[in-house]
C-alpha cells in the first residue's frame, strides 16, 4: 500500500465517513486518523455501537479529531444540514443494510437506506461542493439476486450517473465478505463450534471471497487517491473459498473432529439448510470482464 500517497492526500482534510460505528465505517475511522486529518466526521443512527466507538477513540486519545454524530442517510435534511455546515473535502459513505435474508423480507428498508440513502448523501455532498464522493459498494450488486444487493446496484448506478455532470469526483470501490465483520460467518462458526455444533452450512457447493477488514479499508483508502471523475475499483479477493471447507478447518483448529460418514464419532457435526432467498451459490466482482490494471496490483479499475 502507498502510505505515503494517502498521507498527502488525507493529511488536514475534513473528512466524513457514513455508517462510522459499522465494520467497515470504524476501521475507516481508526486507519483514518493515522493520516491526521483536520477533523473527522462519523455518522451513524446506531447509538450504542457509536457509545463504544467514542470509548475506543477516548482511550487511544484521539477523539479531540473526531465529531461523532447519531443521523440516520435516510432523513435527507439533516444528512444536507450537516454536510453543508461541515464542508467536507471528502466523504466516505459505508453506511448501508447488507444482510440479505433480513432485506427480502422488509425491501423497502433496504431500498430506503441503500438508495435513496445513498442519493441522499451523494447529493449533500454535491450541495456541499465536496470535491470527492466515496462509494462502499459489494460483490452481491453484480446480476444481483437479492434485494440488498439490487439496492446496492442502483446506488452504483446513482453515483455514476451523477458523477457524469456533477464537479464531485465520485469512487467505487467493491469487494467481497470481510472476514469477522458484524454478522459474518466466521463469528457465527465459532458460536455454533463452542456451543457444541452443528454448522449450519447452505450448500455444499457455496462459495465466497473473504479479506480481513483491515486490509479491505486499506484498499478502500488507496483507491480513493487514484480514482478519476466515475471509477469502479474492485478489489483481488483471491481466490473464492468453499463455506464447508472453512467449517471443517475451523472445527479442526478448534482442536474437534468434523462428524461424517468416515468419522460418525466425531466432536462437532455440520448441517446443510439450503440457500436462504436472495442468496447465490457464488459472488462476482464484474459488470462485464473488462478491467485495467493500476499501480497497486490488488486494485483493478471496471470498464463498466
Amino acid at each position: 500500500m502507498n502510505s505515503q500517497h494517502i498521507h498527502e492526500d488525507m493529511n488536514g482534510k475534513r473528512i466524513v465517513v457514513t455508517g462510522a460505528a459499522g465494520s467497515i465505517g470504524s476501521e475507516l475511522v481508526r486507519q483514518l486518523l493515522m493520516y491526521k486529518p483536520e477533523i473527522l466526521l462519523a455518522i451513524d443512527q446506531a447509538e450504542t455501537p457509536m457509545h463504544d466507538l467514542h470509548l475506543e477513540l477516548k482511550a487511544l486519545g484521539v477523539d479531540d479529531r473526531v465529531d461523532l454524530q447519531i443521523g440516520d442517510v435516510r432523513d435527507a435534511q439533516q444528512i444536507l444540514d450537516t454536510l453543508k455546515v461541515f464542508k467536507p473535502d471528502v466523504v466516505f459513505h459505508a453506511a448501508a443494510y447488507k444482510h440479505v435474508p433480513m432485506m427480502e423480507k422488509q425491501p423497502w428498508q433496504a431500498f430506503d437506506t441503500n438508495a435513496m440513502g445513498s442519493r441522499n448523501v451523494l447529493k449533500a455532498a454535491e450541495a456541499a461542493k465536496c470535491p470527492r464522493f466515496v462509494f462502499i459498494s459489494t460483490d452481491k450488486a453484480v446480476n444481483p439476486t437479492s434485494v440488498m444487493g439490487a439496492t446496492k446496484r442502483l446506488a452504483e448506478l446513482l453515483v455514476l450517473q451523477s458523477a457524469s455532470n456533477s464537479s464531485t469526483q465520485c469512487v467505487i470501490t467493491r469487494f467481497g465478505n470481510v472476514l469477522g465483520s458484524n454478522g459474518s460467518v466466521i463469528p457465527l462458526f465459532k458460536r455454533q463450534i463452542e456451543s457444541g455444533g452443528p454448522i449450519t452450512v447452505t450448500d455444499k457447493e457455496v462459495t465466497r471471497y473473504f479479506m480481513t477488514i483491515p486490509e479491505a479499508v486499506s484498499l478502500v483508502l488507496e483507491a480513493a487517491t487514484m480514482g478519476e471523475q466515475d471509477d469502479v475499483f474492485v478489489f483481488d479477493m483471491g481466490q473464492s473459498i468453499k463455506i464447508l471447507d472453512l467449517a471443517k478447518k475451523m472445527i479442526r483448529l478448534s482442536g474437534l473432529e468434523v462428524i461424517d460418514k468416515k468419522n460418525p464419532n466425531g466432536d462437532i457435526g455440520i448441517k446443510f439448510t439450503g440457500l436462504r432467498p436472495g442468496e447465490k451459490l457464488y459472488e462476482e466482482l464484474l459488470v462485464g470482464e473488462n478491467v485495467t490494471n493500476t499501480d497497486n496490483k490488488l486494485i483493478m479499475r471496471a470498464e463498466e
